[in-house]
């Protein structure tokens, strides 16, 4: 897991999901279908799923479909953007962006079939070898029903009619579910598709010119919610958080940042109380010490003079052995 907010949102899964729709308003409706168990966005935290609207943008053969949601009032933030391509030879390319604040910098998700890295078939090792041939006709994805609805005469642009507060009657605000349990629902989605975070070679997402200027494009005119950031921010999301480079610190160094600060508060009084305690020991002691010791060893110089005036008295005593002499001279 990305430990981001779009962990409650996978995009394999709407991807596939995309496919499989017949118009941009049934994929939108089945998006949003809690029975389809596919979105469990929850950007402003009421423990409520989110409403995900399409906005569909249009440029010659080529189309962007924006998931977005409306966070508040006045925020809207993008989720994705589902890109559309047919060139020049009528080959049909098709691929999900995630947004950054919500997946991280450069995550894209593509079918197999529509990349021009395939493998090699004739290799049977546990590391395939890859070669570079020329795109082929994806047949997957111009067989996909919404492609050829698009691609189609029948086609009519759909704008989404809802906004915050306002949503279709068939929208039920699920509960949010734990994202473990999320996951595992849809896993199984994965499988037919190149994606994640391209940037870097990990996968074998081909971005070509086309593609990069939608790319470039939606990144330019994305819309970002102040709210989603700060909830990033402060890692409600998930075990990680996101800064504007793309480059997500782990719990371990925000839990290292909470605590270096806290740890030199606690050792600032300590500071303090050292001079207090060398000042309450210091003078305590010295006039403890000092008079106890000139008044010990004055009252020993007191004793010592008495047995010494003592024992002089004891001579005096001695004189009467005078008196005892005395006597012997009367014996």
């Amino acid at each position: 897991m990305l430990g981001l907010a779009g962990d409650n949102l996978d995009l394999y899964a709407v991807l596939d999901l995309f496919q499989k729709s017949k118009t941009i308003e049934a994929f939108e409706k089945s998006l949003n279908d809690e029975k389809e168990k596919i979105n469990n966005l929850d950007l402003n935290l009421d423990k409520k799923v989110d409403f995900i609207k399409v906005v569909t943008e249009k440029d010659s053969n080529a189309y962007a479909f924006r998931l977005q949601v409306d966070v508040t009032k006045t925020e809207t933030q993008d989720v994705a953007v589902i890109l559309l391509n047919k060139d020049k030879d009528e080959k049909v390319s098709l691929q999900i962006v995630g947004d950054e604040e919500l997946y991280g910098k450069d995550y894209v998700i593509e079918p197999k079939g529509n990349s021009s890295v395939t493998a090699n078939p004739g290799y049977k090792g546990n590391d395939p070898v890859t070669v570079n041939v020329p795109a082929t006709t994806t047949v997957v994805v111009q067989s996909a029903p919404i492609v050829q609805y698009v691609y189609s005469p029948a086609y009519v642009p759909y704008a989404p009619p809802y906004y915050y507060g306002y949503y279709p009657p068939w929208f039920g605000f699920a509960t949010v579910m734990a994202v473990g349990i999320y996951r595992s629902n849809n896993w199984y989605h994965h499988g037919g598709y190149y994606g994640g975070h391209y940037h870097g070679g990990n996968n074998n997402v081909v971005i070509n010119n086309g593609s990069r200027d939608q790319i470039n494009h939606y990144n330019n005119s994305r819309n970002t919610s102040n709210t989603v950031r700060n909830n990033q921010d402060r890692g409600s999301y998930g075990n990680g958080s996101i800064d504007r480079s793309g480059n997500r610190p782990t719990a371990s160094t925000r839990e290292s940042n909470r605590q270096s600060p806290s740890a030199s508060n606690r050792q600032s009084p300590s500071n303090r109380q050292s001079p207090t305690a060398s000042n309450r020991q210091s003078p305590s002691t010295s006039n403890r010490q000092s008079p106890s010791v000139s008044s010990r060893q004055s009252s020993s110089n007191f004793s010592s003079s008495s047995s010494r005036s003592g024992s002089m008295g004891g001579g005096r005593s001695m004189g009467g052995g005078r008196s005892m002499g005395g006597g012997g001279r009367r014996r």
